[in-house]
């Protein structure tokens, strides 16, 4: 069935031939080209995860470090959800929290076991019979939408600041007491004194009545004594009332002036033409300021004079109350409202301390000045009425 036109071209297929060879060998070069990528990316992912495994390796190892550093931690860690429960915790936190689960609810625990003590941001923890008190602090971690709670244990030194006040407290009362104590034993043993000379047999009259009047004199020392540290002790004032503040520095000059005169010294008044309007106590006011006097007085030399200066401004008024006499030194001008300091043998101690607690109570204060040799001013500052307050 063969025809002419049928007959292959041997030229034809010749250049069929070479265009297959030509086709094959590039197959062959671009098949040992993709063989050598393929060898070059797999070397390449070797590498890669080779340093995987290393970071992998550090990372956990720095997981597994840090983890025994939490556990060693002295403060305990929680470290919460966004809803506020408990993910993880160290072995501080549980202890310190005595549970050692996780899940709980963080807010939760607070308002049940927690209350703020005493100690600004120190809270008290009550679990069972025990109490602990810690120091709180949260922090965010955005990034891992966590919180992490720091616990702070300040159980011991909680107990030894309240030791130590227990102790400061007792100090203070065992002062008081023996302030105290010298202070009533001194007349006391006068009196008994006085009363054994009156059972003497073949006394006389007259020696009779003095040391009745000797005894008498120093029983009501003895009385004075006790009101004053009743005074003291209760701090509290009798009724105040308006009152132009000039009438009272006036009474009081009146108990002292002749104390005064007798030892030469002047006392000289400055104060404003106009009325000066305060809410005190009238009697026990003018018993301050004539202590201060004395006080003055008592340090003063013969010849010197005292000046007591009244100012006021928009709010205030100030009593100022100057000497030239011997002064103080820093250490008695430091303790000198302290009750039962006193540098006089027969002093109670007690009375510039009444004078502060009692300016205190009025809403004032008062401060002093001194020098050795030089003086001292004592200064009382009280906030300032007008004649439309209301007693």
């Amino acid at each position: 069935m063969s025809t002419q036109d049928e007959v292959i071209d041997p030229r034809n297929l010749e250049e069929a031939f070479a265009l297959f060879t030509a086709a094959s060998e590039q197959l062959s070069l671009a098949y040992a080209d993709l063989q050598g990528q393929v060898s070059t990316l797999t070397e390449q992912l070797e590498v890669a995860n080779g340093n995987l495994r290393r970071e992998f390796d550090e990372k956990s190892a720095l997981s597994r470090r840090l983890r025994l550093l939490l556990d060693c931690l002295p403060a305990g860690v929680l470290e919460l959800d966004s809803l506020g429960r408990v993910l993880a915790q160290n072995t501080a936190a549980k202890k310190l929290l005595r549970r050692d689960d996780v899940g709980f609810n963080w807010p939760h625990i607070v308002a049940e076991h927690m209350q703020l003590s005493d100690e600004p941001g120190v809270s008290e923890y009550r679990y069972a019979d025990e109490i602990s008190y810690f120091l709180l602090e949260e922090v965010d971690v955005p990034e891992e939408q966590v919180r992490l709670v720091l616990l702070h244990d300040v159980s011991l030194a909680h107990e030894m600041r309240s030791a130590l006040a227990r102790h400061e407290r007792l100090a203070a009362m065992g002062e008081m007491a023996a302030g105290l104590a010298h202070q009533l034993r001194t007349p006391l043993s006068t009196a008994l004194l006085y009363n054994g000379h009156l059972v003497r047999p073949n006394l006389a009259e007259d020696d009779r009545v003095r040391f009745a009047q000797k005894s008498l004199d120093r029983l009501r020392h003895l009385e004075v004594l006790i009101q004053n540290m009743l005074r003291f002790v209760r701090g509290q004032q009798q009724l105040t009332e308006l009152l132009d503040i000039r009438c009272v520095i006036q009474d009081a000059v009146q108990h002292v002036l002749p104390q005064f005169e007798q030892k030469n010294v002047c006392l000289t008044i400055v104060e404003p033409s106009e009325p000066i309007w305060g809410k005190v106590n009238a009697r026990e006011f003018s018993g301050c300021l004539a202590n201060i006097f004395e006080n003055a007085l008592l340090a003063s030399h013969p010849g010197q004079k005292v000046l007591c200066e009244v100012l006021k401004d928009d709010s205030f008024l100030s009593i100022e109350i100057k000497d030239l006499g011997c002064g103080m030194a820093e250490d008695v001008r430091s303790r000198l409202f302290e009750p039962f300091f006193t540098t006089r043998k027969d002093g109670t101690g007690l009375g510039l301390a009444i004078v502060r607690n009692l300016v205190s109570s009025y809403g004032g204060d008062i401060s002093v000045e001194s020098k050795l040799d030089l003086g001292s001013s004592f200064k009382i500052c009280l906030p300032l009425a007008t004649a439309a307050t209301k007693v």
